[in-house]
């Protein structure tokens, strides 16, 4: 054995108990008791810090190439290792070109080149009239693709029409991939007017929950006509959760994901111009958002994934606090497990639910499930050593982000993650990088 790591709080899939974990080749070779002996390798001992597999943020912006003053592979990656990600998959867009042909897809791989801190995946992009570049792009390797029925964002990558996703999803179905969508179907004459740019609420109100339903109601549709895996990303109406169960119970292949600031905020508390919680679909209301929670607990909502989304302070207007030209999206990758698991303690979560929603179930969804997600024998060894004890203020000199710019800043949170682990070795320690550029591309 090279390694062996003991714990009183071993997060298995059948539940959280005393074991050594031993790793091999950087496998986990076998989970054994914790009060054998003979072992012959170096031992850690957690003693009561949880043991948990390295946890998979399938939906993060790394927007690089071309808009790296955005984000970075670097400056993402090393935020990931500090919140115990070890695997990250990049969106298609907001990176310059957009993934939506193999030639782009060559040139941001390529730019992943000594700058990957944890393992990291990338879907591919559907767009209007790229139904030609999409067996291409999955002879590449993506692991999926992405689309919007809304704009964006960002005009190289405009939203997907009813025909385009027809055109689009038999030749995804075939390949049996997943289609990620962003569901918002903009009714009318578009984005309703709002007033007062600096209010949060007229914000809300011009982006309303009927926009999402009847965007998911579309997509279980698809899904179901042409047999097609489609995920649902950030869900933040809980007026779909009953569509989604029915469509779930009749065997559609839906999952859904919502995101850790659709838990952790409410929009009663979020004052006018704090653009720093401008987001797309928006932050909802308290009652709204219990109803979320309730959906992730009995299963009907899938996993939870940051959509990490930053961007140069500029473009978040953070001074005029004007909503209407802020760029919407939240920072928040290194915050992923102590935000969820706030909420959770509250709730009397245990861990084992943390392990899914964070890394056994977007396994699932990236199709790395074989050999990431769990601590099981014969899976990769990528592990979060975590304080479930010990809270944290959020402060401006711990964020590895690129831009400082969070909701999270100055909140308390409750968990701190002290090391990880990426094939066995070990690449953060209590603060410092211990081996930086130990991640891999992961291709299909």
């Amino acid at each position: 054995m090279d390694l062996a790591i003991k714990s009183n709080r071993v997060v298995t899939p059948q539940e959280v108990r005393p074991a050594t974990v031993l790793i091999r080749d950087g496998r986990i070779a076998d989970i054994i008791n914790i009060s054998d002996t003979g072992i012959d390798c170096e031992i850690i001992d957690l003693e009561d810090k949880a043991l948990l597999p390295g946890l998979t943020d399938p939906h993060v912006h790394l927007n690089e190439p071309g808009r790296t003053d955005w984000e970075g592979f670097d400056t993402a990656t090393r935020s990931a290792i500090t919140g115990g990600l070890t695997m990250l998959v990049d969106m298609p867009l907001n990176s310059s070109p957009v993934t939506t042909d193999a030639a782009a897809f060559e040139k941001k791989l390529s730019a992943t080149q000594n700058q990957l801190h944890a393992n990291c995946g990338f879907w591919g992009g559907i767009i209007p009239g790229n139904e030609k570049e999409i067996v291409g792009l999955i002879e590449k390797g993506v692991l999926g693709f992405k689309t919007f029925l809304a704009h964006s964002g960002i005009d190289d990558f405009p939203n997907s029409t009813e025909a385009d996703l027809r055109i689009a999803m038999p030749i995804i179905a075939k390949y049996d991939l997943p289609l990620l969508a962003h569901c918002e179907l903009v009714a009318g004459n578009g984005e309703k007017k709002i007033g007062d740019p600096r209010s949060y609420q007229k914000y809300l109100r011009s982006r309303p929950a009927s926009w999402e339903d009847n965007a998911i109601t579309l997509m279980i549709r698809l899904s179901e006509e042409y047999n097609c895996r489609v995920h649902i990303v950030h869900l933040s109406s809980s007026g779909s959760i009953n569509q989604i169960k029915k469509a779930k119970a009749r065997g559609v292949k839906i999952t859904v994901e919502t995101a850790q600031h659709y838990l952790y905020f409410n929009a009663e508390t979020i004052g006018d111009g704090q653009t720093q919680f401008k987001c797309a679909p928006p932050i909802r209301n308290k009652a709204n958002n219990a109803l979320l929670w309730e959906a992730l607990a009995e299963g009907t909502i899938d996993f939870v994934a940051t959509d990490h989304s930053p961007a140069p302070p500029a473009l978040k207007h953070l001074q005029s606090g004007d909503f209407t030209k802020a760029w919407g999206g939240i920072a928040s990758l290194q915050f992923a497990l102590p935000v969820l698991w706030t909420i959770a303690r509250k709730q009397n979560v245990s861990l084992n639910y943390i392990a899914q929603w964070l890394s056994e179930k977007p396994a699932i969804l990236t199709g790395t499930h074989n050999g990431k997600g769990r601590i099981a024998k014969g899976y990769d060894a990528d592990l979060t050593v975590f304080d479930t004890e010990k809270k944290f203020l959020v402060t401006e000199e711990m964020i590895q982000h690129k831009h400082k710019i969070t909701p999270y800043l100055g909140q308390e949170l409750y968990g701190v993650v002290e090391q990880t682990f990426l094939g066995g070795v070990k690449v953060f320690d209590k603060g410092i990088f211990t081996r930086l550029n130990q991640g891999k591309i992961i291709i299909r």
